[in-house]
């Protein structure tokens, strides 16, 4: 294993240029014109894939394409993990807010700032390049990997689960690997034990036939801003709960160990109000900041769309608003059960003069980590002589929609530990990777896949 190490430390340079160039193209999966660098991002990591030593391939699907590659000559008695991760990355949009062009790296204190920098290239390239460094120097993987990247998880991996149950005597095996989410800070790892699920939803309200101008009809007929604001307004309640009858049914209990153990991390509440800018920090009575983020359920408003915004004035009443509003799930909520009682309440609290309609737009089931005794103690060893601390233990507020899946359809226990730091300004202008966390946490996947081969 020392001398795949060796070979990681002084291949670094090249390794970081390449994930350059594949942080260069821009494979924005949300809008239709960027369906070639779709197929660029693919086959690019198709070609790196192949050039690491592993077959390479990349399957269409009715949306954007899977990228897999497989080395299965480690033997029927070793263990077998499933590498996930994804290629395509969020719009960048609003454009004039980076310091940097998205699609040209630049490397700043430490860090390369690009779009899919943390999410999720940069965290999927890691493993690419550990794989390699093992089949360099030893010529052989201790372990049979299969490697699965899709174009999709940034708009709900739609075409993924009927992908992973079509193929799933491919995909078999034992441990799911994935790095698409955070250390806890810097210099500390992490090891996941939970994911959020995802509900997520349009509200739409229409009245009249047209824009009215609002000293004619003012007064006399609902406004469709107005109605939304006030369902909007309606979603929570005084102590920052959700208002929709029925949401906390299936919310699962956390031992109070699990509790005592997120009291015991170094979270400093104000240091990270002053990180966000912020007069004070809210949400649900009775919960820190990290069990709200980690254990709890939300609602949250993602984006307004209504009446005139240009400049200057104008005087109507619009004909129709909208808004787009995500829950942010945990154990056992349901997202099509949560989109239903949503829709349920929008019906009850529409005031009359209005149409409303509730879309269903994506959703994801949150997940629990089984914390496989072998894999978590494989991890935490790796992590640490990496990084020369004991990992901890932690939950993240976002969502990965396939995790539970893979262990259902798979039969696998899942390990999620990422490498990027909070604050990386994941979905947002200027995202950024750490540099030193990309050369380590190569190193400590190295290490991974050595011990979970022994």
């Amino acid at each position: 294993m020392s001398d795949a190490l060796d070979f990681v430390e002084s291949n670094l340079p090249r390794f970081r240029a390449e994930l350059y160039d594949f942080l260069r193209i821009p494979s924005i999966s949300a809008k239709s014109e960027h369906e070639g660098d779709m197929r660029r991002a693919a086959d690019w990591l198709a070609d790196k894939l192949d050039a690491a030593g592993l077959e390479a391939r990349v399957d269409d699907t009715p949306g954007h394409p899977i990228v897999l590659g497989r080395w299965h000559d480690a033997g029927p008695d070793a263990p077998t993990v499933l590498i996930y991760g994804h290629y395509d990355v969020q719009p960048p949009e609003p454009l004039e807010e980076w310091e940097s062009p998205p699609f040209e790296p630049t490397e700043r204190d430490g860090r390369v700032y690009a779009r899919g920098s943390a999410d999720d290239k940069g965290q999927l390239y890691m493993h690419v390049k550990a794989l390699e460094a093992l089949l360099a120097v030893d010529g052989s993987l201790p372990i049979n990997v299969v490697v699965l990247a899709e174009g999709e998880e940034e708009v709900g991996s739609d075409h993924l689960v009927p992908y992973v149950a079509e193929h799933a005597d491919e995909l078999a095996c034992d441990y799911v690997v994935i790095s698409d989410s955070n250390m806890f800070a810097e210099g500390i790892p992490s090891i996941l034990f939970s994911l959020r699920g995802l509900a997520y939803l349009e509200v739409h309200v229409t009245g009249a036939r047209s824009d009215l101008h609002s000293g004619q009809f003012g007064g006399t007929v609902m406004n469709p801003a107005n109605a939304l604001a006030g369902i909007i307004a309606g979603l929570h309640d005084s102590e920052g709960r959700v208002a929709v009858d029925g949401f906390y049914d299936d919310v699962a209990e956390w031992d109070e160990e699990t509790r005592q153990g997120i009291r015991s991390l170094p979270f400093d509440e104000d240091e990270y109000r002053r990180e966000l800018n912020l007069p004070a920090l809210v949400g649900e009575a009775g919960w820190s900041t990290l069990e709200r983020l980690w254990l709890r359920p939300t609602c949250d408003v993602n984006g307004l769309l209504s009446g005139y915004t240009g400049e200057g004035a104008k005087t109507v009443l619009p004909n129709r608003a909208m808004a787009k509003v995500s829950f942010r799930l945990v154990p056992d909520q349901e997202p099509s059960r949560v989109a239903r009682l949503v829709r349920a309440h929008v019906e009850r609290v529409a005031p009359e003069g209005v149409r409303v309609e509730v879309r269903e737009l994506h959703g994801g089931r949150p997940w629990r980590a089984k914390l496989d005794g072998r894999l978590v103690d494989a991890a935490s060893s790796a992590l640490e002589e990496a990084f020369g601390r004991r990992p901890v233990l932690q939950g993240e507020g976002g969502s990965i929609p396939i995790v539970v899946d893979f262990e259902e359809q798979l039969d696998a226990s899942a390990l999620l530990v990422g490498f990027a730091l909070p604050g990386c300004n994941l979905h947002a202008p200027n995202e950024w990777f750490p540099l030193d966390a990309f050369d380590r946490g190569i190193g400590a996947l190295v290490r991974l896949y050595g011990r979970l081969g022994k």
